[in-house]
């Protein structure tokens, strides 16, 4: 993965908006940690393979970016973005991961399901 492209993935942003597109997101704030040190609070989410259809979606920040995506009855958003996968052409794979190179939070779209 590279760091994030702000350019490029608005334009791949665009290119999916207003048709059905498959959503993978996931965040945690480091679920084995707990393991490790039992007073870290631990949290996740997971969400895969849902379909969703946006009119709108944009990536803002700087090194740790954001995105929203505005749908008929509500919004998607996910933010501490860092990198992105440069040579898919079909689907937009984002990711943010730590200092320490640990996923954080991860954002898919696509016009055919995850694997």
């Amino acid at each position: 993965m590279q760091l994030i492209n702000q350019e490029k993935v608005q334009q791949i942003i665009d290119s999916l908006k207003n048709e059905d597109v498959y959503i993978h997101l996931e965040m945690t704030t480091g679920a084995y940690a707990a393991h490790l040190d039992s007073s870290k609070h631990q949290a996740a989410n997971f969400i895969s393979n849902a379909v969703i259809r946006y009119s709108h979606g944009s990536i803002a920040g700087s090194g740790q970016y954001r995105v929203g995506l505005k749908m008929v009855q509500g919004w998607i958003y996910s933010e501490g973005l860092t990198h992105w996968e440069e040579n898919e052409t079909e689907r937009l794979l984002l990711a943010g991961h730590d200092s320490q190179g640990k996923l954080i939070v991860s954002l898919q779209l696509s016009r055919v399901p995850f694997g």
